[in-house]
């Protein structure tokens, strides 16, 4: 299945997944709440290295890969097929994994907060990842 996915529509909806996580955990969107809810004192990280960008690259990779092959399994081939597969994958998989950690990650202030934040990235990231996916696969 690999050899027959469209290579390109994956590293171009990586790439949109993560610049949207960019965005999504900016300050002025929710990225003050997020780090409250994680109990980060708001400052940037000190000598963060490539691993601060390289990890969530790769995940989002990984989820966007998964998602193509999904895609191709089911024939999706239009855009509104790619964003609803993308939903399919974001609320079916990524929320419910995200409430659990949250409802027992007692280790943060606010963790249902910082699990409906991460939640929503997800299932918007997935729906323009397999928006683009649909598009071109």
């Amino acid at each position: 299945m690999l050899g027959h996915l469209n290579w390109l529509a994956i590293i171009v909806a990586t790439i949109a997944y993560f610049a949207l996580g960019a965005l999504w955990y900016a300050e002025f969107a929710f990225g003050k709440a997020w780090q409250r809810a994680a109990g980060w004192d708001l400052n940037p990280p000190e000598n963060a290295g490539a691993g601060i960008y390289a990890v969530p690259l790769v995940t989002c990779f990984a989820a966007t890969l998964a998602t193509a092959m999904v895609g191709a399994a089911s024939g999706t081939d239009n855009i509104m097929e790619g964003i609803l597969l993308g939903l399919v994958v974001g609320i079916g998989i990524a929320l419910p994994v995200m409430f659990v950690t949250g409802t027992y990650d007692m280790t943060k202030p606010a963790p249902m907060t910082f699990a409906a934040i991460g939640a929503g990235y997800h299932i918007v990231g997935l729906a323009l990842a397999g928006a683009i996916l649909g598009q071109w696969i």
